[in-house]
């Protein structure tokens, strides 16, 4: 019998790798798009940069295994990423960092404020911005309410669409302020972007006599024929055909535009804070360090995600939602050989390291151990 996995994208795309190499089993691996890679994919434009089709896609990790297992299917680059906010007339660097209090302040106030920093918090330490908020030295609580203003509050409700008190807690935790000199998004010891892009990434991992892939292809028009297991990598709302009710998304949508000059911006994403209506600005070619005299942006608009009209990206974390979801995972339980997997069928945001380590636990805890 032959397994099917739903959905291209990265955890389809592992398991699929996994149940084909290790078990040598066969494999069907569908996806209602037209190319594989989800929302990884990418390809190269006219002008030869590597243009991420869905926003900037940046692989970090500090997991040995998930390092070492990716590196099978691809070389990566020395890619190390960094952000920058825009607000107003001031830019800096995202997370708010010790640099960041010389970009925006005087330099007699900077060095006060980094003493205290210094003096109250460990370094190299991320502070949630909402418990940095609970200061009780006056500077530092006009430095929380800085940040706090300048670059995290209209940021985060144009991302979500929705207030902060609404949102759960990890939304916060998300935009740290780093007590540190360290400029680099990621601190984590293995960072990179795939040499030939992750679309390549995955055409190799699933690059195997027993996996055969079929894109263009709903799992409704196949869902009933007989399988040995299914690995689900949907939204589970959907495999249950909205049973109990939508669970909701954040989308996005993203606007290309190429200009005749070597680059737009100094940064290959920065972060606009305030009353833009986008939230960020992506230039690929910083990426793989693609020359060209000409070069590409995309700006990033976030938007609600609806059903047939643009694709799912952030599941939105609050009681309510998490709720639903738990009912969803009670109806899973109940079947057999399926298997829930990856961000949507989860329902939790996961970074490409996190995806791949939740598809290599699940084959290690529960297929090789079924299998025996």
């Amino acid at each position: 019998m032959i397994n099917l996995v739903v959905g291209a994208g990265i955890s389809g795309a592992v398991i699929a790798n996994l149940i084909a190499t290790k078990l040598g089993e066969k494999v069907l691996i569908i996806d209602k798009r037209s190319h594989i890679g989800g929302n990884c994919f990418d390809y190269r434009d006219d002008n030869g940069i590597m243009i991420q089709k869905y926003g900037s896609h940046i692989f970090h990790t500090s997991d040995k295994k998930v390092w070492d297992y990716v590196n099978h299917f691809s070389k990566f680059n020395n890619y190390e990423h960094k952000v920058l906010a825009k607000f107003e007339d001031k830019i800096t660097t995202v997370p708010f960092n010790i640099n960041s209090l010389y970009d925006v302040f005087d330099n007699k106030k900077a060095k006060i404020l980094e003493k205290k920093l210094m003096d109250l918090f460990e370094p190299e330490t991320k502070i949630s911005i909402l418990e940095f908020q609970k200061q009780n030295d006056n500077d530092l609580k006009e430095l929380a309410e800085f940040i706090y203003d300048k670059i995290f509050l209209n940021y985060t409700q144009k991302q979500w669409g929705r207030s902060l008190c609404d949102l759960d807690s990890l939304v916060a935790s998300r935009v740290p302020v780093f007590i540190s000199k360290d400029n680099r998004y990621f601190q984590d010891k293995y960072q990179g972007i795939p040499e030939n892009g992750y679309s390549k990434l995955i055409e190799n991992m699933l690059e195997n006599e027993n996996i055969q892939i079929q894109l263009n292809t709903d799992f409704k028009s196949i869902k009933h024929c007989n399988y040995k297991r299914i690995f689900y990598s949907g939204s589970i709302d959907e495999f249950f055909i909205y049973k109990y009710g939508y669970l909701p998304y954040r989308s996005l949508s993203f606007e290309l535009k190429k200009y005749n000059k070597e680059f737009y911006q100094n940064n290959s994403v920065v972060n606009y804070t305030c009353e833009e209506d986008y939230t960020r600005i992506h230039e690929y070619k910083y990426y793989l360090n693609d020359k060209s005299p000409s070069t590409i942006i995309a700006k990033e608009y976030p938007c609600e995600f609806i059903d047939g009209q643009n694709e799912r990206f952030y599941p939105i974390p609050d009681e309510k939602n998490i709720y639903l979801y738990g009912k969803y995972i009670k109806e899973a339980e109940l079947i057999n050989n399926v298997y829930f997997l990856g961000r949507l069928g989860k329902y939790k945001y996961f970074n490409i390291d996190m995806a791949i380590l939740d598809a290599l636990n699940l084959f290690e805890s529960r297929i090789l151990k079924e299998k025996k």
